[in-house]
């Protein structure tokens, strides 16, 4: 019985698990790049330590060793590996490092050189495993988290739609890092509201290149679904925004319709509106990636001061093609029109009739409307990735309702410049060095 309960509590929770629409997969292969541009961060902020002074007594002996400063900081030997339940894991080994410090010393008796040796360098390591450890925990818990704080959860991609970024599950480590996030758009007006996930999972399967990124269908239905909600999918063009040729055609084969409808408003101007009727919905496929949009088309006159005479209602299908593209850490997407047609939903005799403005309308599409669609889908949407880090040398795959993008990364910016540009105002303020106090002799010194 026990074990029916947990089965049936298992496959409960398995319905009603979100699917993600975005995957992210970072690979063993971008480790040894995020190695090398954190440990120069590393170096940099045990360069940086303020390491208290040293003074006391011991029989004979006075000490005062003060002004403590690394010099240089060697971390010969290092590993960075994902390792399961604790996600990435830096291991450093053979370590060194130099200082220069002021010392004042006093003695009264001879042959003491060895043991002051000694008990310096001691004193030095007991010092520096006090401040090294803390200066270790800080970097990743307080400073590292400030970067990741850059990486777009839920954000604005423009005045009208928002993306949601949210980690569904705990991030995977094995020999790859793999990272399942909602990936759904929606409209800025309706922040609550999101588009069920009946889209196939996509998968990864890949570890050749540094980073992978995979979307779903969902992830692009969500996006035009919600530019549809915003409102955005109409286009309304009157008068001189009309082309000149499709205006003529237009009036010539509604000459008859304008005579009989209302022949004052024969020079009044043309109005064109389109406006899509459905959310476009994406087809991924081996072979390429469609969107299928169906919108209906209105002509109509518009005489000043008068209302609309209506000339005709048609319906509009089209498919486009769309190539997508990762440059820096942005999403971008290239739309062509490929097929085209118009029919009217009242008969087929007129349906015949609208058969020469097919052209001059699909025309019309590629030379006004497409251009303005691709100025907005190749501003892209931002990937989450952190601040100051891009993708390079893409290359996108399609598969069965899901496509994948393999990238290696590049550092835009040095880790510090991102870390201090974000970093806690309590953690600068820790980072202010204080006074060191006045002695009366300097060396220096090699530990």
């Amino acid at each position: 019985m026990a074990l029916f309960r947990a089965l049936f509590l298992a496959l409960l929770a398995g319905a009603h698990a979100e699917l993600p629409g975005c995957k992210i997969r970072v690979t063993s292969k971008a480790l040894e790049l995020v190695k090398q541009e954190g440990l120069r961060f590393l170096e940099q902020e045990l360069e940086n330590i303020t390491i208290p002074d040293l003074r006391g007594r011991e029989g004979h002996f006075y000490y005062n060793i003060s002004e403590v400063k690394v010099t240089e900081l060697q971390l010969t030997s290092s590993e960075l590996h994902f390792q399961p339940e604790q996600e990435l894991t830096l291991q450093i080994t053979n370590a060194s490092l130099g200082l220069r410090f002021r010392r004042q010393l006093l003695y009264w008796f001879l042959k003491v050189y060895d043991f002051l040796s000694t008990f310096i360098t001691s004193g030095m390591r007991f010092l520096l495993n006090q401040q090294i450890c803390p200066v270790l925990y800080h970097s990743g818990m307080v400073l590292l988290n400030s970067l990741l704080d850059t990486v777009p959860v839920r954000s604005p991609v423009d005045e009208l739609v928002g993306i949601d970024y949210s980690l569904l599950k705990d991030p995977v480590a094995s020999s790859n890092l793999d990272m399942d996030f909602r990936g759904a758009f929606f409209p800025l007006a309706e922040g609550n509201w999101s588009l069920p996930n009946r889209a196939v999972e996509p998968q990864l399967q890949e570890e050749e290149r540094m980073v992978y990124v995979a979307f779903s269908e969902f992830f692009f239905d969500s996006a035009m679904e919600s530019y549809f909600r915003a409102g955005a999918l109409q286009l309304s063009l009157v008068g001189d925004e009309v082309p000149h040729d499709l205006d003529m055609l237009l009036r010539a084969s509604y000459f008859g319709s304008i005579v009989l409808l209302s022949p004052a408003v024969i020079d009044s101007p043309l109005k064109l509106e389109l406006r899509v009727t459905a959310p476009p919905r994406c087809t991924i496929k081996p072979s390429g990636t469609t969107i299928s949009v169906t919108a209906s088309v209105t002509i109509a006159m518009v005489p000043p001061s008068q209302p609309e005479v209506q000339l005709s209602s048609m319906i509009m299908d089209a498919r486009l093609s769309a190539k997508m593209a990762l440059r820096g850490k942005a999403l971008r997407t290239q739309l062509d029109l490929r097929r085209f047609r118009i029919y009217s939903n009242q008969s087929a005799l007129e349906s015949l009739a609208l058969i020469p403005l097919q052209a001059p309308l699909k025309a019309m599409l590629q030379i006004g409307v497409m251009p303005m669609l691709n100025e907005r889908t190749w501003r892209g949407v931002q990937i989450p990735l952190p601040e100051g880090i891009n993708f390079v040398r893409e290359e996108v795959t399609n598969h069965a309702g899901f496509l994948t993008i393999g990238a290696d990364l590049h550092f835009a910016k040095g880790l510090r410049e991102v870390i201090e540009k974000n970093r806690p105002a309590n953690a600068r303020d820790a980072q202010a060095p204080s006074a060191p106090p006045a002695s009366t002799a300097a060396s220096t010194a090699a530990v």
